[in-house]
């Protein structure tokens, strides 16, 4: 459902499975923004932000990476800023909070409004 109200609001979306899809991705692709749930089978988005930061900026080291998650404690968002996320957003997600989000972090001022109702309303 991410990928088709980012889709709506006029990005490309390379949507993944696994942490383990995603940085065999990055050696294809160079997205602007990676959005990432920070609780994913195999390896939890920690890990998988050490492991694209730990890349060759030409394989993605650079990429912005937005965590996503439904634990919407403090200290996780604190660890979350602090391990090096741009910004943190909790689950359930408005699609336009989402859009602008992605539009901000990968430097554009704003997002077109999606076309496609969030699962909220």
């Amino acid at each position: 459902m991410l990928a088709a109200f980012l889709e709506a609001s006029g990005a490309t979306v390379t949507a993944v499975g696994s942490a383990r899809e995603a940085l065999a991705a990055l050696d294809r692709e160079r997205p602007h923004v990676i959005v990432t749930d920070l609780a994913m089978p195999e390896q939890d988005g920690f890990a998988f932000l050490r492991a694209v930061r730990s890349r060759p900026a030409d394989r993605g080291s650079r990429v912005p990476l937005v965590a996503l998650t439904a634990h919407a404690e403090w200290a996780t968002r604190g660890r979350a800023l602090q391990s090096g996320f741009e910004t943190y957003l909790t689950k359930p997600v408005e699609a336009v909070e989402l859009a602008a989000v992605v539009a901000r972090v990968a430097g554009r001022t704003s997002a077109p409004p999606p076309t496609a109702r969030s699962p909220s309303g």
